[in-house]
């Protein structure tokens, strides 16, 4: 059992850490700024960055808005589904390990929020993109590092099995090679 758990200790650092930072940063802005309020700390910077307290019962970018429960019940699958499948990544594969950890965090941290307020607190606003929040941020990067690490460790099976079949002994099984003197 003990084994079994401290195969997740990676995971459920990384996930804490941004759950963590996630749920502190909403709390920051549920507290200090007035719902649909927009605070920047330099007047100069509003046109490209700022700080905007906004509600997000959607997906990403306001779609879907109005389907708090089918993310719910989509955020507790997914969750699942990275903590089943966690301990069957190898350890040279920290890269998938670090994304699935990653987004995790960020599943969990929005899942909160849909259980306690019925909506995500999004507060982060860069140009005319759609508002986010760490959580969303964690899943988007989650995702591109796990395509990454997928990637990359695709590579390196490929680079292992060339050079398997460059270095690797004759089949002891196989008939010897005989010569017809020709």
């Amino acid at each position: 059992m003990k084994r079994h758990f401290r195969d997740y200790i990676p995971l459920l650092a990384v996930a804490g850490i941004i759950l963590v930072i996630d749920q502190w940063t909403k709390y920051l802005v549920r507290t200090r700024i007035p719902y649909s309020e927009v605070w920047a700390p330099w007047n100069w910077l509003l046109p490209f960055a700022r700080v905007v307290h906004w509600q997000n019962t959607g997906a990403a970018f306001g779609m879907f808005q109005g389907m708090n429960l089918v993310f719910m019940i989509l955020a507790i699958i997914v969750s699942g589904a990275i903590i089943y499948y966690f301990p069957f990544v190898p350890k040279e594969d920290w890269l998938i390990r670090l994304a699935l950890g990653i987004q995790l965090g960020g599943a969990l941290g929005n899942l909160i929020d849909r259980i306690q307020y019925g909506a995500v607190t999004d507060f982060i606003s860069v140009g005319s993109f759609a508002v986010f929040n760490v959580a969303d941020a964690s899943i988007s990067v989650g995702v591109v590092l796990l395509v990454l690490g997928m990637w990359l460790r695709e590579k390196r099976l490929e680079r292992e099995k060339k050079a398997g079949a460059v270095s690797s002994p004759p089949d002891s099984n196989a008939p010897p090679e005989h010569s017809d003197g020709g």
